[in-house]
């Protein structure tokens, strides 16, 4: 059974992420104007009735822009994770299960990969292979894969030692049959947690390369992109700053708090 904080850190989590996807989703109508109609006579301009959240350098409407980025943000992050996590199940669960050759090789390969920061690896592959949405997913899901094969291995070694697969391997099981009906299945709420955490850890990735001009290219409102684009103007123009950090941030929150939940759902063994 939850404990009340964690079952409130799971419904906080789920009911953020939700009212994300529904703006990432309806955001072109939702958006009160053209979030790239430029307006000259109104640029800088703080937050106001006409514009809520104020308008960008060249009189862009920040809520406009604002609503529209979730879904280049949102989407990034998700097929980020997602690639990352079929590569990184795969990876783990034939090095965990193979073990030999195998298991070294792809150990060496995640360990070497995993002496180098997450951030740092990902500009170093997005500057390789350029500015885009293609280069920051590639870049954001290359920097997830080693810790995950790391934890699905270690995950893997430890149900591969259960009597159920002993048992199975006795009755001439194949190998596939093992790893598709019985560890990956046992595998799951590894995967599912460390999922849903990563998704936050994403976000900061994608808005951090955005930040950098190796995210999503203007004038496409990415929050990081626009992030980047505002700080010259953080002393005369704060909103240009505030408003696509506090996205950021509500965004991560959400997947942290989901994360957290989702932990103490199906992790029984989790107490903290």
């Amino acid at each position: 059974m939850l404990r009340p904080r964690r079952a409130i850190a799971l419904a906080v989590g789920a009911t953020l992420l939700a009212l994300y996807a529904a703006v990432a989703l309806l955001g072109p109508w939702l958006a009160p104007v053209d979030p790239n109609a430029q307006d000259l006579l109104a640029v800088l301009e703080a937050p106001s009735r006409e514009h809520w959240l104020g308008t960008d350098q060249i009189g862009r409407d920040m809520l406009a822009r604002l609503i529209v980025g979730t879904r280049f943000t949102l989407s990034a992050a998700l097929l980020a994770v997602a690639i990352a996590t079929a590569l990184g199940v795969t990876l783990g669960l034939l090095a965990g299960y193979a073990g030999g050759r195998v298991d070294a090789a792809i150990t060496g390969i995640v360990d070497l990969m995993l002496t180098i920061p997450n951030l740092i690896l990902a500009i170093a592959i997005a500057s390789v292979i350029g500015a885009g949405m293609t280069g920051l997913v590639v870049a954001t899901t290359a920097s997830f894969v080693p810790p995950l094969t790391r934890l699905i291995r270690g995950r893997v070694l430890e149900i591969r030692e259960e009597d159920f697969i002993k048992a199975a391997i006795a009755v001439g099981t194949r190998r596939a049959k093992i790893l598709r009906r019985h560890v990956l299945p046992n595998a799951f709420t590894v995967i599912v947690i460390e999922t849903s955490l990563l998704a936050g850890q994403a976000v900061l990735v994608g808005a951090a390369l955005g930040f950098l001009g190796l995210g999503v290219q203007p004038p496409a409102p990415e929050w990081g992109t626009m992030l980047g684009a505002g700080r010259e103007f953080i002393e005369v123009a704060p909103h240009l700053v505030l408003a696509p950090g506090l996205a950021i941030s509500g965004l991560v929150f959400a997947f942290n708090m989901l994360g957290d939940g989702l932990r103490d759902k199906l992790d029984p063994t989790y107490r903290n």
